[in-house]
């Protein structure tokens, strides 16, 4: 066991845990934020997406001990009150079905728009290509996407 001292959602949280830890099990375990899924296990799905200083990362696989400083932000984190341009755009265009993914999809997106804040269609479908919904509802992922992309900022 070691001690580590995280920030997540701009709240600092010192946890006593085995330094091989994924990151996910820390945020949901310790920090008590459930929002972000465990979908695979391997950085296959993008259930588990977080931001680590502004960047997507797949939470499951990386181990907590290799955090150091970074900034970590989970779904709960995107925005103080649910009114990030991309959530906003999820409930207008009514993306979700069972909802599993959606975090995942919502914080892939987040890093996606902040460095290519007007992208093509094609470039939608490379960026998420790896983040995996059971529904199916890949073309409201992308309506949703285009729509953050045409307001909001994206930070």
């Amino acid at each position: 066991m070691a001690v580590f001292n995280l920030t997540i959602n701009k709240e600092d949280y010192k946890v006593d845990v085995d330094p091989q830890m994924p990151l996910l099990w820390v945020i949901r375990d310790f920090a008590g934020l459930t929002g972000t899924k465990y979908g695979c296990g391997i950085a296959q799905c993008g259930a588990c997406t977080v931001h680590l200083d502004g960047t997507a990362v797949r939470s499951c696989s990386i181990p907590v001990s290799s955090i150091g400083t970074q900034k970590v932000v989970t779904i709960e984190g995107l925005s103080e009150k649910g009114d990030h341009p991309l959530q906003l755009a999820w409930e207008e265009t009514d993306v979700p079905q069972c909802g599993y993914c959606q975090a995942g999809q919502i914080m892939n997106a987040a890093s996606f728009l902040k460095d290519k804040p007007h992208p093509t269609d094609a470039e939608i479908d490379n960026m998420m290509s790896g983040n995996i919904c059971r529904c199916g509802t890949y073309n409201r992922i992308k309506k949703a996407i285009q729509l953050a992309a045409k307001g909001g900022d994206h930070e």
